[in-house]
């Protein structure tokens, strides 16, 4: 009896654990490892993700965002979501509260709290896809997508192959809702959303 109760105690135990510990930096922030560690100069950084054949994805989190921490914990780790993005973006992340200066594209410097006013940033995590040439304008006016809020694997892995093949750039095709019905019904076994 006492070997069972032990066991289900365990057990129990056992499913309030995430499947894996999410790091966490000094600033409070979820680490990826495919999170880059810049100067904050969005233009240096759009020229060494083009280097590099990735696009820019600039992302803002907070510290005990409960939304970030699900992306970090049920979306990001998945083998299809990590390795694309691994493979295709170079990725920035920024602190809705914090103090570190960023480069905007326009130039403008401010802290990652006065961008995140400047851009209209209010959910986190909010991702913002950069085109792969932008004009001297603020990075929110050059984004050709952006992501606020927590989405499914399905949701986040459909945005990101759609900005990765520039389907934003043709009008005559779906647009991105289009774009994501579709792929949710080409994937009706249920994997994703």
């Amino acid at each position: 009896m006492l070997r069972r109760m032990l066991l289900g105690w365990m057990a129990a135990a056992a499913l309030a654990l995430p499947a894996f510990a999410v790091e966490l930096g000094d600033d409070g922030l979820h680490k990826a490892p495919w999170m880059r560690d810049t100067f904050k100069d969005l233009q240096e950084d759009l020229e060494e993700a083009n280097a590099e054949g990735k696009r820019l994805l600039v992302i803002f989190e907070q510290r005990g965002c409960i939304y970030c921490t699900k992306m970090h914990e049920d979306v990001f780790p998945r083998p299809e979501i990590e390795e694309y993005i691994t493979a295709n973006y170079f990725v920035v992340q920024l602190n809705l509260h914090g103090d570190l200066e960023v480069t905007d594209l326009d130039g403008e410097v401010l802290s990652e709290k006065a961008m995140a006013q400047k851009w209209g940033i209010l959910f986190t995590p909010t991702m913002l896809f950069l085109p792969q040439e932008a004009a001297e304008v603020p990075a929110s006016e050059a984004a050709v997508a952006t992501m606020p809020g927590a989405f499914g694997v399905g949701t986040t892995l459909d945005l990101l192959t759609w900005v990765h093949e520039e389907r934003y750039l043709d009008t005559t095709e779906e647009d991105f809702q289009r774009y994501h019905a579709r792929r949710i019904q080409e994937r009706a076994d249920g994997t994703f959303d």
